[in-house]
């Protein structure tokens, strides 16, 4: 029987019309929904090729068959984290099991008591949860606020110094493409401020890997001053994640980042995966019309489209794959959904409270797989709903 103050908490979420229920993927629909911006998570030469990779290596198996530091290390591991770091230009690569617990494992070991964390608003809740199980102070800056970051490291680094913490730490926490508005901060800007308050800077990758290449911290040079978490589940279309550092930092996470020392690793086919997807990508844009082109291409289609249907108003300006349309209410936004949905279109209604009350939205993820015509006609039906809606 479920106590009575848990079943209060349902009926809130039932009274808000946010309940969330698991669904199974409807077939057949124009797919705007899923993270797979490349299609790779159904591209088959990466699932050939990482079969080849087991069989090369020998390691036909089911699962891991324990912990990383335990029965789970298989080689494949070894073989891939240099991969990695060799690809991004860093020392070292850890893989976890997923984004939330590379982000669980990080913010909850690395920060230290007395130290400050310093967090976009708008960050990751599993950077928020690593952040709750920290013994560091941590508070948040206004979204893409760099005003207001200097304000709170400007304040945070004098007081500091007042208590004389010479091994305090300030950390500064954002993601290069947020996952619910699409857009960028100034990451060249913020490194400068980090260098300037001698802070440690730490940028989550999730929504940037493999849309704009390897990352935005790669485009911009910034690799070897930045701690980054990058993320397969996404654009590389397979799963896992990683911690892109230093060796010693490496050695530190195997050592103390409790998601990652106490569950079971990766299977060997989810690692062989990984591998695949990122040779498939750098043999991807060699070619003239790669499926990076193509997803750019309806980036930018999409935009010109938004601006032709005067819909700006209700679109948060992003160049990602991510364009998100605020419509306020849980009621109108969902109903929205739904009539794209029986239109053909599977574009998801994002509710509060996962976004705050009164910037609920539907949240566009674009792929190289759209066409045009598909672009085109989603937000012709979006026009007309959001003018049935506005007349009622």
């Amino acid at each position: 029987m479920l106590p009575k103050k848990l079943q209060h908490k349902l009926e809130q979420r039932k009274q808000n019309k946010a309940l969330r229920k698991l669904k199974t993927s409807v077939e057949g629909l124009v797919d705007f929904s899923s993270n797979d911006y490349l299609g790779f998570a159904k591209n088959q030469a990466i699932f050939f090729r990482a079969g080849e990779i087991l069989k090369t290596h020998n390691l036909e198996y089911n699962g891991a068959t324990g912990s990383r530091l335990l029965s789970g290390n298989h080689k494949l591991y070894a073989i891939i984290e240099d991969f990695i770091a060799k690809t991004h230009q860093v020392e070292a690569a850890l893989i976890f099991n997923s984004g939330y617990d590379a982000n669980v494992g990080f913010f909850s070991s690395v920060p230290q008591r007395g130290d400050v964390i310093l967090y976009d608003e708008y960050i990751h809740a599993s950077i928020r949860d690593g952040i709750q199980m920290s013994h560091a102070k941590a508070y948040k800056f206004k979204h893409n606020d760099l005003e207001d970051l200097e304000r709170l490291l400007a304040k945070h680094d004098e007081m500091l110094k007042q208590v004389q913490h010479d091994n305090s730490v300030i950390y500064i926490v954002t993601e290069s493409v947020f996952s619910m508005d699409g857009d960028t901060p100034d990451l060249n800007t913020m490194v400068d401020l980090c260098e300037k308050y001698n802070a440690n800077f730490i940028v989550d990758e999730a929504h940037a890997v493999g849309v704009f290449g390897t990352g935005l911290i790669d485009c911009l040079g910034l690799g070897q001053r930045v701690t980054r978490l990058v993320t397969f589940g996404k654009a590389t279309g397979c799963h896992g994640a990683a911690i892109l550092g230093s060796t010693d930092l490496k050695e530190y996470l195997v050592n103390f980042a409790r998601s990652l020392i106490y569950t079971t690793a990766l299977s060997p086919h989810s690692v062989a995966t990984i591998l695949a997807s990122y040779d498939h990508a750098a043999r991807e844009a060699k070619k003239p019309q790669s499926d990076l082109i193509k997803l750019n291409e309806n980036i930018q289609y999409f935009r010109k489209e938004i601006k032709e249907k005067k819909l700006q108003s209700y679109f948060i300006s992003s160049d990602s794959a991510i364009h998100s349309a605020v419509i306020p209410g849980n009621v109108q936004v969902k109903a929205i959904a739904q009539e794209l949905s029986d239109a053909g279109f599977d574009v998801k209604a994002i509710l509060s409270p996962t976004v705050p009350a009164g910037e609920e939205r539907l949240r566009f993820c674009l792929h190289s797989y759209n066409t045009q015509s598909e672009i085109e006609t989603v937000l012709e039906l979006l026009a007309k709903s959001l003018k049935g809606f506005s007349t009622d």
